[in-house]
């Protein structure tokens, strides 16, 4: 009895342990807004990240869940651009390489919050008491978890016009590459689901 209560234990412990980190907490969509279906559309995929290496890594990510249609902004704007903070380069790029949307992640806050876990006693009558109580009660304890919250934006070209937008949350991010993989599913999940994505990419 008492080695088939430890198996349900680690057994759920496994799967939350296991399970994606990452969520939509919340996305918009312009009324009307339809997925772009047309063989002229393309969109320029940019990451507004700090570090060069996760910018390349999360804009492929993307854009290969776009079915061809995507192109990553770093092989045509450098990080000595971005960080002029100015739009004209964006600009001329969306221009000369006539793309029709331009999809912009950027990491918007990292919320910490602490919770409280109370005691837990995992008891009851006959042979469930006897050989589990002692084992299963656990002291409360507090713990921080940090929410890791990315804005993910798609904004039409011409006319320029914000046509969908979703917001990520990561709590306790361990693995960049993880992090990233599960941002970039949930996203254009969500994106597939509001009508934005004509066919989720395989």
């Amino acid at each position: 009895m008492r080695k088939a209560l430890i198996l349900n234990v680690l057994i759920v412990f496994l799967i939350v342990a296991c399970g994606p980190s990452t969520k939509i907490v919340k996305s918009w969509k312009s009324p009307g807004a339809t997925a772009q279906t047309s063989p002229n559309s393309k969109i320029l995929v940019v990451a507004m990240v700090k570090d060069e290496s996760s910018r390349r890594v999360i804009e492929d990510e993307i854009v290969a869940r776009l079915k061809g249609k995507g192109v990553q902004s770093y092989t045509q704007i450098t990080p000595d651009i971005i960080k002029k903070e100015s739009t004209d380069a964006l600009d001329n790029v969306l221009k000369e390489g006539q793309y029709t949307d331009v999809i912009i992640m950027s990491l918007t806050s990292v919320e910490k919050e602490v919770n409280y876990t109370s005691g837990t006693t995992y008891g009851g009558y006959g042979g469930y008491y006897r050989y589990g109580a002692g084992f299963y009660s656990t002291p409360g304890y507090y713990s921080e978890d940090k929410n890791y919250m990315v804005e993910t934006t798609l904004y039409s070209v011409n006319p320029n016009k914000l046509i969908w937008a979703g917001t990520t949350s990561t709590v306790n991010p361990s693995n960049i590459q993880k992090t990233i993989n599960e941002i970039a599913n949930v996203v254009t999940e969500q994106m597939r689901k509001d009508g934005l994505i004509a066919t989720a990419a395989k």
